[in-house]
């Protein structure tokens, strides 16, 4: 795989910095996937007797970004506004005078920034999705262990009633493979870009070619990308379709992260990350870096893919700045989205769950977070005004005398034929918690 470049390290983004995702992404890999777009298309042209089987066979040679001088095509591309200008001059150079009138005939740069856009993207998207494999195994694992582990279940940061954190890894897991599906489903329709000019092929016809959709066809092909209904240089749906699936993969990594942050506080210490980050002051820390990094990729994916989603409006047939603007932000949803699914199945993988400490935290409310169940149960005892009179008043009294509310309610004359213990144990109170972290596992 192509290495980050000496000026491409991701000194500040420790959350993709050395990932699959940043070499996948690297201004080596677009240099690369331009060439292998310039390539293709003249194998494409040459398999349908458009250009000779030999100039094929120099462009695809020369097509090798280990010749090119990425710092000079960088700068370079600024008189032109995009690098594809200066790359068609040097790789025009390579191939030499007998064969290059045959680089780039009848593209226009935007065919082939279009086409190793896509190309990037499917080549970041594979590892993402191995990453997105061990994190959906590691959480299923999780789910299934912790099948009937009780907890408690937190609604607007209070208690609310019991759950189960089988459960909860379970609609991680849901998360997980939500985003899976619709990056798979993105992943298989990126298309090759292929219109020349004003996306009408004329070009190719002055060429000799009599069928520019098959012609279109075999340039994807020779790509592995998926052939379009019409060339897109306005039509923006691919870059879209990517903003999409990455910013829902980020936040669904988000909610992960989120959990973890907040049942692994210290006063609160339900789970722990299998190998925390140090502090460079506070010696007894052990931050949970790989869910703070989750987080930050989070918190900046919506803004990237608002950028991605505000170049659809994109005037005429090819647009001035509206493709220019998606180049960076696409780039960086692909290494932050890389980055967060890496830290991911690290999370998962290594997450520490305390099912002792989830059980002890279920009595903090001295018994109320079975006051729903309560009022249900006494209401068909007591009547439902009654039931929820003593309810209301004993759950005061619990909070001022620190006592239990099943001991309060033991000593009520009226509930003196009542089974209390079930009623009150917040163990045997997690409704279908169970049945619905099976159910949830049964998906693939």
């Amino acid at each position: 795989m192509t290495s980050v470049g000496p000026d491409d390290t991701g000194l500040l983004a420790p959350g993709w910095a050395g990932s699959p995702a940043a070499s996948a992404t690297s201004d080596t890999a677009f240099l690369q996937a331009l060439l292998d777009a310039e390539a293709a298309l003249t194998r494409a042209q040459a398999a349908r007797g458009l250009a000779p089987a030999e100039a094929a066979t120099a462009v695809t040679e020369a097509a090798d970004a280990a010749r090119f001088d990425v710092r000079s095509l960088a700068a370079r591309a600024r008189s032109g506004g995009n690098p594809v200008i200066p790359l068609v001059a040097d790789l025009t150079k390579g191939v030499g005078e007998e064969y290059d009138p045959y680089v780039h005939r009848g593209a226009t740069s935007q065919d082939i920034m279009d086409t190793a856009m896509m190309l990037v993207a499917v080549r970041a998207l594979e590892p993402a999705l191995a990453d997105l494999a061990r994190a959906e195994g590691a959480l299923a694992r999780l789910a299934a262990d912790h099948r009937d582990s009780p907890m408690p279940g937190r609604t607007l940061t209070q208690h609310a009633v019991p759950t189960t954190f089988g459960l909860k890894a379970a609609g991680w897991r849901s998360l997980v493979l939500d985003a899976r599906d619709r990056i798979t489903a993105v992943r298989d329709t990126l298309p090759a870009q292929l219109g020349g000019a004003a996306g009408t092929l004329a070009a190719f016809t002055v060429y000799g070619a009599a069928d520019t959709a098959d012609l279109t066809a075999a340039y994807a092909g020779e790509l592995g990308l998926a052939a379009p209904l019409l060339p897109w240089h306005t039509l923006r749906t691919p870059v879209a379709d990517l903003a999409g699936c990455l910013a829902f993969t980020a936040g669904a990594l988000g909610k992960i992260a989120a959990d973890v942050l907040v049942l692994g506080r210290t006063e609160i210490a339900e789970v722990a990350e299998g190998s925390g980050g140090g502090s460079s002051a506070m010696p007894h820390k052990a931050n949970p870096v790989r869910s703070t990094l989750i987080a930050a990729a989070a918190r900046r994916a919506p803004q990237l893919a608002a950028t991605l989603y505000g170049s659809m409006a994109a005037e005429d047939e090819r647009p001035a700045g509206a493709w220019h603007a998606e180049w960076e932000p696409l780039r960086d949803l692909l290494r932050l989205v890389g980055g967060a699914v890496r830290d991911a199945a690290e999370l998962a993988e290594g997450l520490r769950v305390d099912a002792d400490a989830m059980r002890e935290h279920l009595g903090l409310t001295h018994g109320l977070i079975v006051s729903e169940r309560l009022s249900a149960e006494l209401a068909a005892v007591l009547g439902r005004a009654r039931a929820k009179e003593l309810l209301t008043e004993l759950a005061r009294r619990s909070y001022t005398e620190g006592r239990p509310l099943g001991e309060l309610l033991a000593e009520q004359p009226e509930l003196k034929d009542t089974d209390l213990g079930e009623l009150t144990d917040p163990t045997r109170y997690t409704g279908s918690a169970g049945a619905l972290t099976d159910r949830a596992l049964e998906r693939r």
